[in-house]
C-alpha cells in the first residue's frame, strides 16, 4: 500500500498530470527525468529522498541540514536528481544528462555538441533544408523561418527578425536581409532557431 503522492502544492503524480515522468526508461528521456527531480521543490524534496532513494538516514539528515542552511546550492535535489536517475536510466545515461544541462545554461550554444543540443530538445519539431538551398552565401534567413515553421510566410518571417525576435543557435538575427551559411551549423548538421523566448524549431541540413 502507499499513500496518494503529492507534492506541496497539493499535485499529484500521475499520467494525467502535467510533465509527467515515468519510472520507465522507455517513457521519459534520462534528460527530461534528470531535470524533473533536479527541480524538486524544497518543500519537497526531503520526503522524495525518504520515497524515492534507498539513502541511510544519516545521510537523508545531512542533506536535511543543506536544504535548511544554504538552499540555493540546491544539494538535496542534486543528490536525488542523480540516485534516482541512475537506478532508473543507469549512470551513462546520468552524466549525459548533466552535460546536456550543462549547455541549456551555458550561454554558449554554439559550443554544444550536437548529440547534447538533440538530448535537450529532443520533443522540438524539426524539419530538414536540403544543403543545396544555402548555396555559396547561405539561405535568406526569411527563407529559414518559414522552412521551420516557425512562420507561415515571408513577410511574417521579415517582422519577426525586425521586432528582434529572432535567433540562430541563440544568437539574434538582427537585419532582414542576413543569411544563414552552412558554416553556422552546429558541427556542420544542425541549427536551433528560436522565436521569443521559448518557441524553438531544429533545423537539420540534408546533404
Amino acid at each position: 500500500m502507499w499513500p496518494l503522492m503529492t507534492s506541496a502544492s497539493g499535485a499529484k503524480f500521475g499520467k494525467t498530470e502535467a510533465g509527467t515522468i515515468w519510472l520507465d526508461p522507455a517513457r521519459t528521456s534520462p534528460f527530461r527525468f534528470y531535470q524533473f527531480w533536479l527541480n524538486t521543490d524544497d518543500r519537497d524534496v526531503v520526503d522524495y529522498l525518504k520515497f524515492f532513494t534507498f539513502f541511510e538516514e544519516a545521510q537523508i539528515a545531512e542533506l536535511v541540514r543543506a536544504v535548511a542552511e544554504h538552499p540555493e546550492r540546491r544539494e538535496a535535489q542534486r543528490a536525488l536528481a542523480e540516485h534516482v536517475t541512475d537506478l532508473v536510466h543507469g549512470e551513462e545515461q546520468r552524466i549525459r544528462a548533466e552535460e546536456a544541462s550543462a549547455v541549456l545554461f551555458s550561454g554558449e550554444l554554439r559550443r554544444a555538441s550536437k548529440e547534447n543540443i538533440l538530448t535537450v530538445f529532443d520533443d522540438v519539431p524539426s524539419t530538414e533544408v536540403d544543403a543545396a538551398e544555402f548555396g555559396a552565401d547561405g539561405i535568406p534567413v526569411s527563407k529559414l523561418i518559414t522552412a521551420s515553421g516557425l512562420e507561415s510566410s515571408n513577410s511574417a518571417a521579415m517582422r519577426l527578425v525586425k521586432g528582434g525576435g529572432f535567433y540562430v543557435n541563440d544568437e539574434r538575427v538582427i537585419s532582414e536581409k542576413a543569411r544563414v551559411t552552412l558554416e553556422q551549423a552546429i558541427e556542420g548538421e544542425i541549427y536551433l532557431l528560436r522565436k521569443g523566448q521559448r518557441e524553438r524549431r531544429i533545423v537539420r541540413v540534408r546533404r
